[in-house]
């Protein structure tokens, strides 16, 4: 499970084992027992989330959003897949 960063105390990572077919680009997020699950593309947005408020859920949009090309950066070299 490669983690791609760390930002206050939340862990942004994606699995080893992303399905077969793989799912799409990517990224989960946990904190204290809580998960999300948030598409990159075409925008960032949630596939799930189990716990985080509302605030909290537009924070880590905004940090993926930021991110972008660093998580896929990330999905490509873990991944073999070139961008």
């Amino acid at each position: 499970m490669p983690v791609v960063f760390r930002e206050r105390g939340y862990r942004f990572y994606f699995y080893s084992d992303e399905g077969d077919p793989r799912e799409p680009l990517h990224i989960h997020v946990y904190k204290d027992g809580v998960d999300a699950k948030l598409w990159l593309y075409p925008e960032v947005v949630y596939a799930d989330n189990h716990g985080f408020d509302a605030r909290t859920q537009r924070w880590i949009a905004k940090i993926v959003e930021t991110r972008r090309d660093e998580i896929e950066g990330a999905w490509h070299d873990h991944f073999g897949t070139g961008a």
